[in-house]
């Protein structure tokens, strides 16, 4: 394996649902914070509306939206992860980190694949999702 082309390297063994979600934690992660990135704003701003996009809520809401574009093989990948035995933390609603674990594990899959045209597919509806749902709540708030 050479320096310049590690990450085209296949993966010798799919990893476990929990280690697919580790992965795609951080792509989920890396494409709210690129897309805010083009919106621009001061860092406080920032940190804000990611916190607001990078939680099990907001990861459980875009997977509702998502799961009608998903194949049955990208479901059986969500649903084992939803399934698999994990510890929320405390504030956290169960129902909703398990959800958001199967976003993330369905991310984490199809990077391992190297399915990352999928991944921005899936990414561009759940952000676009995500900003619509986001600046609702600002109008029926009033800000």
């Amino acid at each position: 394996m050479s320096a310049g082309n590690w990450l085209d390297e296949p993966v010798e063994r799919v990893p476990g649902s929990l280690e697919l979600a580790f992965l795609g934690d951080t792509v989920y992660d890396y494409f709210v914070r690129r897309h805010l990135l083009t919106r621009g704003g001061h860092m406080k701003e920032l940190q804000r509306a990611a916190a607001e996009r990078v939680c099990a809520h907001a990861q459980s809401e875009a997977l509702a939206r998502l799961e009608e574009l998903l194949s049955e093989e990208e479901r059986a990948v969500v649903r084992r992860a939803r399934n698999a035995k994990q510890h929320p933390p405390h504030r956290a609603d169960p129902a909703e980190y398990q959800r958001a674990t199967g976003l993330e594990a369905l991310l984490g899959w199809l990077c391992v694949r190297g399915d990352m045209a999928r991944v921005s597919e899936l990414m561009r509806a759940a952000i676009a999702y995500l900003d619509a749902a986001l600046e609702q709540e600002k109008h029926i708030k009033g800000e």
